[in-house]
């Protein structure tokens, strides 16, 4: 079996519809749901703010400030900081050819999720959609969260999972949302949840009458994709 290339994990990770085939595999592959998890797991965990403490605020190196003098001509001196010297690279051997690893290629479009998602989940507030599933989100074992789910499509098809959670912040933990088949085994990682409200983008090929289930999990910082086992909420859309 041919798994996705890396390219279109990135994008899914990314939240970019697949080509039909890439989505239908992915829809039905573990493995490939695992990596986009992973990519999307640490993208989810940078825009948390509890994990965006501020930092002290860093000085730019010099060349930033021969750079500007070198655009604007105005002079570097004027502002106290020492003009850094050029650097030449030497140049590579004729032989010799520069590879990108494929993985780097993979996570270096993981980062640019970072990019889109620092402002937080998908926000969606247009009219142009239709709810085509709802749920509410029961409490399970000894939880007192609460909780709603609805999947709503807009006009150009793409599908949305909007999560209304009440429930206190996690402590060293985040929550994560799955979609998960009528045992509750076989499940879909979708994303980090806040408290409030949280929209996460469907995969394409993902059918909801397979896939009913929406259920919210407790996950620790610990970089593992994988279902931790502490669910906080459950429900099942009425596909």
């Amino acid at each position: 079996m041919e798994h996705c290339e890396p390219e279109q994990l990135a994008l899914a990770a990314l939240g970019e519809p697949l080509p039909s085939d890439d989505a239908a595999h992915l829809a039905a592959c573990e493995t490939c749901r695992a990596e986009v998890a992973s990519l999307r797991r640490g993208v989810d965990l940078l825009a948390v703010p509890e994990f965006a403490a501020a930092g002290p605020s860093i000085a730019p190196p010099p060349r930033v400030w021969d750079a500007i003098a070198a655009a604007t001509g105005a002079s570097a001196a004027a502002t106290g900081v020492p003009r850094s010297p050029a650097v030449v690279p030497e140049p590579a051997p004729d032989n010799v050819r520069v590879l990108r690893p494929r993985r780097s290629r993979l996570l270096l479009a993981a980062a640019a999720v970072v990019v889109a998602a620092g402002a937080g989940a998908i926000a969606l507030n247009r009219d142009d959609v239709v709810t085509v599933a709802s749920t509410t989100l029961d409490p399970l074992d000894s939880s007192r969260a609460t909780g709603k789910a609805s999947v709503v499509e807009e006009d150009d098809g793409s599908r949305v999972l909007r999560i209304e959670l009440d429930a206190p912040a996690a402590e060293d933990a985040f929550y994560e949302a799955w979609l998960a088949d009528t045992s509750a085994v076989g499940m879909i990682p979708m994303g980090t949840v806040r408290p409030g409200t949280t929209s996460l983008t469907v995969p394409d090929g993902v059918d909801l009458a397979d896939w009913p289930t929406v259920e919210i999990s407790v996950e620790p910082i610990d970089g593992d994709p994988q279902h931790s086992g502490v669910s906080l909420v459950r429900g099942a859309l009425d596909t």
